[in-house]
């Protein structure tokens, strides 16, 4: 019978543990980007736009995109609405590497902070003459390659390890409690 109390009292302070720690694992985090991270680029992007687990507060929203000599490029001001933020550019970006960096706020107020790089490579169109064709040849054109719509950050952890680590250390003191039971059972 004494064996049950602590195997209670153990399940009781793992459930308070999981219940109270709730806030500490409240960090947002960049789930999905546009451009993606490390993206090829044929076409220049209009926009870069970033979405989060949790929702953004405008105020405390930085996303600005610099170029391979650390200049900031012209863009829009961070429009965030729910938990994706965004910015616009005013003009076409010519080719290059860029850098997105953000920052936001979490729910528990902690600050989050990364950055990521993309680059732009538009061919030049051709300047070679055109040759000469057939009366039914029709005019080609040639399809750029798919933009990758979202790739996930690769940067940080998974919000869901520590409640799945509670879960697992849960269940392994129900089964040793168990299992001491079933000893000590005649």
């Amino acid at each position: 019978m004494r064996l049950l109390r602590i195997v209670a009292a153990a399940l009781a302070a793992a459930l308070l543990a999981v219940l109270t720690a709730g806030p500490a694992w409240a960090h947002n985090a960049l789930v999905e980007a546009t451009p993606g991270k490390a993206a090829k680029l044929t076409t220049a992007p209009e926009e870069v736009r970033l979405r989060f687990l949790q929702k953004l507060d405008g105020d405390r929203t930085t996303i600005v995109v610099t170029d391979a000599g650390g200049r900031e490029v012209p863009a829009s001001a961070p429009k965030a609405e729910g938990k994706t933020g965004s910015i616009t550019f005013p003009e076409a970006l010519p080719n290059g590497v860029y850098t997105v960096t953000y920052g936001v706020v979490s729910q528990d107020g902690h600050p989050v902070q990364g950055k990521y790089s993309f680059t732009v490579n538009v061919a030049a169109p051709s300047t070679a003459p055109a040759a000469p064709s057939s009366p039914a040849a029709a005019p080609t054109t040639t399809a750029a390659a798919p933009i990758p719509v979202a790739q996930k950050e690769e940067k940080g952890g998974s919000s869901w390890l520590p409640i799945v680590a509670v879960i697992g250390v849960i269940a392994l003191v129900g089964a040793v409690g168990a299992a001491l039971l079933r000893r000590r059972r005649p």
